[in-house]
């Protein structure tokens, strides 16, 4: 990003709203009007880069499912996301090792040629990246599984962690959710280590060292000692020991992960409701003999079958489904406008979302909160296990938003809901008064340090962009810093998380902006004035990182551990709209740079009144894995420009919303 001191704004002219901001609204309200569904929810597209769609191949060949259309389908998609030097984690990121490699394979397995032109072009790649066993773990776990590497460059995590007391340093309860459901399943299959339906082709054209002679395997960039040093050694003696571990124990271990997985398995939903986690819930149903007739394998197959998007002559995999989140956000930018229809449209949309709160099935989260009642939503369609903090929030807002209309739903029924929430939120609280987005005080940071973690994201520690949502939520509903403990407890978190340069973290979306239009946005609910050293800091950031058309933009590089090596990125219509949300909480909603934002979205809008937007500008795991929402140009960009008319129509000073 750019240093605030050097930054110069451009001179532009004022901005005129009036017709052309108006139709500029028309247009993108009918946009979004025309891809609601028909039960009154939202459901876009959620994409990511090649490794889901390339695993997806892998797994239907190694059980012996292949669906050779769909993977010719497939391919053209893996084709069309490679670059001359590779695969990448975002459009028009760096080239990365495990997406190339996964990609490679995959296409390898289709049939395409390896001396054609695209894959001579993908094995120079990943020789000039290092060799395939620069992979990290995950993709080391598969190639080993396809008996491509030896089973040493996998860290082991044996079954037995299943029964590990809560005391004890590493406990599923201590790790993230996603992880837990990735997992937990693993497990087995690592220690049964199953072989392919169909063998795997060869790839040792990818290695620059001959796997049996790599004497390390690369680790993670985040781990701290002394931590990396001692479970490098654990696992060192657990490679040797691994195999000599009672067979009662190792079957009582197995029996714990089957009942963990079944009882979580979600239906067509899929466990965890992500791909990785649903993949390798039939890996390990396989390795425990249960027959492809079974129920549970049947109802995981449709689950992981239900994420494929077959467009034309290309076919994709997405990670996860994304409708709670799409319809609570689509509600709000509807709410903006203040137009008949579109109000109308989201309290429909309301009215679906009402009857998807938790309140029956006591989740993961309770481990650590017993007690709590469930009262919040989840991302997907169902995942009863594991709703999070930042939909639940996001659906409560919008809930509170339309309560007096008449058509969002049966009032008690709303305010019942509002409270069940509210109580769910408050009382997910962790220690240090923020929010995660689905346990809390899931903080043990040493555990990142484990090599099976290179990733660094085993965690789900509180982060500023969800504490700012559901510190926003709160204020909406009127528990204020000055009368409340929870929102007091909530504010100084956020305030503690805001960085040097005035701009806080986005954990859930790329990356600054997000993070600071998020906070932004709660200070701006809880009564911060707009005068206030931390809300003028961070829209002097948002100012200084305006790019010269007028337009912001991050991407996946923002995330970098040295922040010498996050670049400056092209101009975003998602990106672009949280910085003007964030500019308009912090009370500028007359400044030049609101003006060149909103010139910018107007200019970029498409003629049937969406926007393009080719920028991945979600994140699942910083460095990791990104996510391209397609909803989010169709939203965020008609929310900010029907804010700013509402702010300036009547020459409000303060955004009345918690978001």
């Amino acid at each position: 990003m750019r240093d605030l001191a050097a930054a110069t704004a451009a001179p532009a002219r004022p901005f005129v709203g009036g017709a052309p901001l108006d139709a500029a609204i028309a247009r993108g309200t009918a946009a979004l009007l025309g891809r609601q569904r028909d039960d009154g929810h939202w459901a876009f597209d959620l994409e990511a880069d090649a490794t889901i769609p390339a695993e997806y191949v892998v797994l239907r060949r190694f059980l012996g499912r292949p669906d050779r259309g769909l993977e010719a389908r497939i391919g053209v998609h893996l084709r069309r996301l490679q670059r001359p030097d590779g695969w990448s984690l975002f459009h028009a990121g760096a080239p990365d090792i495990s997406a190339s490699v996964k990609a490679y394979l995959a296409l390898k397995w289709i049939g395409d040629d390896p001396d054609a032109p695209h894959m001579q072009a993908a094995r120079a790649a990943i020789l000039a990246l290092g060799g395939a066993e620069r992979s990290n773990v995950f993709t080391r776990s598969l190639l080993a599984l396809l008996g491509q590497i030896p089973w040493r460059a996998v860290p082991v995590m044996p079954p037995e962690i299943m029964l590990l007391p809560r005391w004890f340093p590493f406990h599923l309860s201590k790790i993230s959710y996603w992880a837990r459901t990735v997992l937990v399943p693993l497990l087995v299959v690592n220690s049964r280590r199953p072989r392919s339906d169909e063998p795997c082709p060869d790839l040792s054209e990818l290695f620059a060292t001959p796997p049996e002679q790599v004497k390390r395997w690369p680790g993670g960039g985040h781990e701290a000692e002394p931590w990396a040093t001692l479970f490098r050694g654990l696992d060192a003696a657990l490679q040797r020991t691994q195999h000599r571990f009672p067979a009662s124990r190792r079957q009582k271990a197995e029996a714990a992960a089957m009942r963990f997985v079944d009882e979580r398995l979600n239906g067509e939903d899929g466990l965890g409701g992500i791909y990785p986690a649903m993949a390798n819930a039939l890996i390990m149903y396989r390795c425990l003999g249960v027959p492809d007739s079974d129920p549970r394998v049947v109802t995981a197959w449709k689950a992981v079958d239900g994420l494929v998007i077959e467009r034309e002559d290309e076919a994709l995999v997405q990670p996860c489904l994304s409708p709670v989140w799409d319809t609570a956000l689509a509600a709000h930018a509807l709410l903006e406008t203040r137009d008949p229809q579109a109000e109308a449209a989201a309290a429909q949309g309301l009215r679906w979302l009402l009857p998807r709160q938790v309140t029956e099935v006591v989740g993961d989260w309770a481990v650590t909160r017993p007690g709590l009642r469930p009262g919040g939503w989840a991302f997907q369609y169902n995942n009863p296990h594991y709703p999070d903090l930042d939909d639940t929030a996001a659906v409560v807002l919008a809930l509170d938003r339309a309560r007096d209309r008449a058509d969002a739903g049966d009032p008690a029924a709303i305010e019942a809901a509002i409270d069940r929430a509210t109580e769910w939120v408050a009382g997910m609280q962790s220690r240090d008064g923020g929010w995660a987005a689905f346990d809390a005080d899931n903080t043990a940071h040493h555990l990142n340090s484990i090599p099976f973690a290179d990733h660094g994201a085993l965690l789900d520690p509180p982060t500023a962009d969800v504490t700012a949502r559901c510190l926003g939520m709160l204020a909406q509903l009127g528990r204020l810093p000055a009368n409340d403990r929870v929102a007091r407890r909530g504010l100084r978190a956020l305030l503690a998380m805001q960085e040097p340069d005035g701009s806080w973290f986005g954990r859930w979306g790329i990356n600054y902006v997000y993070g600071t239009w998020s906070a932004l946005s709660a200070l701006n609910a809880v009564g911060t004035p707009h005068a206030a050293p931390p809300v003028r800091r961070a829209a002097e950031w948002l100012k200084a990182n305006q790019n010269a058309d007028g337009g912001w933009g991050e991407d996946g590089a923002s995330y970098a551990l040295n922040p010498a090596d996050r670049p400056e990125a092209p101009s975003s219509a998602s990106q672009t709209a949280w910085a003007l949300l964030g500019l308009m909480a912090a009370g500028e909603a007359h400044d030049p740079a609101v003006d060149r934002g909103l010139e910018w979205l107007m200019a970029h809008q498409a003629p049937e009144g969406g926007w393009e937007e080719e920028a991945y500008t979600g994140t699942g795991f910083p460095r990791v894995f990104y996510l391209r929402y397609l909803g989010y140009a169709q939203i965020f960009p008609l929310w900010a420009l029907a804010r700013a008319r509402e702010l300036r129509r009547g020459n409000a000073g303060r955004v009345p919303h918690g978001l």
